[in-house]
């Protein structure tokens, strides 16, 4: 097995901003040289998350909703009171989300399904300069 470490940069919105990468990380893959492995991406900060979903208009809109549901921007977190930056939402949707994400990989490619893309969402209240971390492991 070897390993080939890469980085995704891009700028986003904030808000749930929502980002498709699954073209640059298939980009990777295939350009790592590898036929089959794990891909493992990782994004560094405390107000963003990684995820997969069927990028349709329909569902992007009920995945926003969803998360202002469960977690109302205008609560009185603690955070926001500590800190006075008003994103203690966007801390909470980033750790229900996650970090991270493991993707198998065959033939030089993602094992994804038929409508599967990978996001990353951003739920910070401004616009960020965000990077994914990407470790392809394989052979």
């Amino acid at each position: 097995m070897k390993l080939v470490k890469k980085e995704i940069k891009f700028t986003t919105r904030g808000n749930a901003d929502i980002v498709e990468i699954t073209g640059k990380v298939s980009d990777l893959v295939r350009e790592s040289g590898f036929s089959e492995g794990i891909i493992c991406l990782f994004v560094p900060g405390a107000t963003a998350g990684i995820t997969t979903i069927e990028l349709e208009q329909g569902l992007v809109k009920d995945f926003r909703e969803m998360i202002a549901r469960l977690i109302p921007a205008n609560a009185g977190y603690s955070h926001n009171v500590s800190h006075m930056d008003g994103n203690a939402h966007s801390h909470l949707a980033a750790s229900l989300i996650g970090p991270s994400l493991t993707i198998p990989f065959e033939k030089g490619g993602p094992v994804l399904g038929a409508w599967q893309q990978i996001i990353v969402v951003d739920f910070d209240n401004r616009p960020r300069d965000r990077k994914i971390i990407v470790k392809i492991i394989g052979e």
